[in-house]
């Protein structure tokens, strides 16, 4: 019975600590600002994309009258704040931004070891004939009915999980980790071409939010996944290499 290699399951388990401590913190930080925008600036007292209606920040209203710095309209304005913050101490940005290397370091040498060892072509990117709309529409029906084959106990993955696989390591995982150093001034003064890439700070942001939602879309249905197609031997697989 195959096992993952041992490379895999250390920065597998890496990922799931430092994925867990980034959910928290990233959760923090939304309830501090609970306001998306798009562009390169955004407060308050701009318009918002959209406000997710979490911690008493959200549509509180408290503030007094808002003073212009200039007399053009689209200028910036200022006002006093008439309320209490959640969290003013800004410990959720540095806790995000010190587990978020801790997730980039281990996923650059899982995305090194997987080209050179030739894991990614022989399980994660699917062939050509596994994308053929028949297959793939059988695998989805599977799927929605919960028929999911019994685990061996390593790498042998359908083409749904392929695609997910594949989408999650060659596009989610660097797009969420470049808007992250985007919203980071420090970055973007020795790396402009990021907010050119990404609109602005706060379009990286936004891009940022909507990336993270889908990967932990993609975590809880793995999740169901691991249950469903035999969790103890899955749990073996992944931590003893059994």
């Amino acid at each position: 019975m195959a096992s993952h290699a041992g490379w895999v399951r250390i920065s597998h388990w890496i990922a799931t600590a430092s994925l867990l401590t980034l959910v928290f913190s990233g959760v923090e930080i939304l309830m501090v600002h609970p306001r998306l925008y798009w562009g390169e600036a955004g407060n308050d007292l701009t318009p918002a994309l959209f406000e997710l209606p979490i911690s008493r920040n959200y549509q509180h209203g408290g503030y007094g009258k808002a003073m212009p710095f200039f007399a053009d309209a689209a200028g910036p304005v200022s006002a006093v704040r008439t309320y209490d913050i959640f969290n003013q101490n800004g410990w959720g940005r540095s806790l995000h931004f010190l587990s978020a290397w801790v997730l980039v370091l281990p996923g650059i040498a899982y995305l090194l070891a997987g080209l050179w060892g030739g894991h990614f072509r022989s399980h994660i990117w699917p062939k050509a004939r596994e994308l053929a709309p028949d297959r793939v529409w059988h695998d989805v029906r599977n799927h929605l009915r919960l028929r999911i084959p019994q685990a061996s106990g390593g790498p042998s993955y359908g083409v749904l999980q392929k695609m997910a696989y594949s989408f999650v390591v060659f596009v989610a995982a660097p797009l969420i980790a470049l808007t992250g150093l985007t919203m980071s001034p420090e970055v973007t003064a020795a790396y402009p071409f990021l907010l050119r890439l990404f609109g602005g700070h706060q379009s990286a942001r936004t891009i940022h939010f909507f990336t993270f939602v889908a990967l932990l879309l993609f975590v809880i249905v793995h999740v169901v996944m691991v249950v469903t197609s035999g969790f103890r031997r899955q749990i073996r697989a992944m931590t003893l290499g059994e």
